[in-house]
């Protein structure tokens, strides 16, 4: 019989970190759809990060080829590896994910399965997915960090908070820089709302199931990745400040050399940065590439 996750705070006398960001998702059914928008199979490289206590865990090792589990927590190393110690397929990994190299994880465990005489062929270090329930601070620092990956995920299924997965999925109009950042590398989709009352401790404000499809290439093709962030950061620099403003002063550029670079873009000056699309603002880095920057 499986042991709750309330049973198990209870046995080893754990008080949630809030520091950590902890709030352990409980709900059954909560569980099973967050599992399934993942669309697991025996073949499938799963790279969970932040497992708690094991309950998402546990879903994911019935389904998929390789479970590589990443928890910052030290008081839950030992409990997560007692859980899974009959389960080769399942490695506990201590560490802080934004400091560790999703390739390097992979092909550690690649190794410990050959180790362990587990077959090797249910891990491919070239192709995994995410799955996670990520504490609230650092959702987009874990976002970039997995799509800026030498080798990013080919889909993340990400517990988010609700207004996080909204700003993520927004469209032209209502965009910002991490709505931008994420779209850029991921085709983006809520696929269901979560109460705060699904999690233990309960958290202020409800969460929502994140899935983002990557792209085996960025959207935007014509420039460098660095060159296309660097503008998006400009136009949003000045909150509700039009283009022409932001653009000028973000990339150090005379009003004439902005408004030049915006026309040839096919933008209106007066546009402000939430408006565009990311297909305007490639346009728009392109126009600025023909652009003389004064020294």
């Amino acid at each position: 019989m499986t042991t709750s996750i309330r049973d198990l705070i209870r046995i080893y006398n754990l008080d949630p970190k809030k520091s950590l960001g902890q709030n352990f998702l409980v709900d059954e059914q909560h569980l099973d759809r967050v599992v399934a928008a993942a669309d697991l199979t025996a073949d499938d490289t799963v790279l969970e990060i932040g497992p708690g206590l094991g309950a998402l865990t546990r879903r994911l090792a019935a389904k998929a080829g390789r479970v590589i589990a990443v928890e910052l927590d030290d008081r839950l190393i030992t409990i997560l590896r007692a859980q899974f110690a009959t389960q080769s397929h399942v490695s506990i990994v201590h560490g802080d994910m934004l400091k560790l190299n999703p390739v390097d994880l992979l092909a550690e465990a690649v190794l410990v399965n050959r180790a362990q005489g587990a077959p090797a062929k249910i891990v491919n270090p070239s192709t995994y997915k995410v799955v996670a329930n990520l504490p609230y601070y650092i959702t987009s620092a874990v976002i970039r960090h997995l799509l800026e990956a030498s080798v990013p995920p080919s889909l993340a299924v990400l517990m988010v908070q609700k207004e996080v997965a909204e700003r993520i999925c927004a469209a032209p109009g209502d965009m910002s820089i991490l709505a931008v950042s994420v779209q850029f590398y991921a085709q983006p989709q809520i696929v269901h709302q979560v109460p705060a009352t699904a999690f233990y401790p309960r958290p202020k404000v409800d969460s929502a199931v994140l899935r983002m499809e990557v792209f085996p290439q960025p959207v935007v093709t014509a420039v460098a990745p660095e060159i296309f962030f660097r503008v998006v950061r400009a136009g949003f620099s000045q909150k509700r400040k039009q283009l022409l403003n932001t653009i000028s002063a973000g990339l150090h550029l005379s009003k004439d050399e902005a408004t030049a670079a915006l026309d040839r873009a096919g933008i209106d000056p007066k546009r402000r940065a939430e408006t565009l699309s990311l297909a305007e603002w490639g346009q728009l880095c392109v126009a600025l590439e023909t652009t003389t920057t004064p020294a």
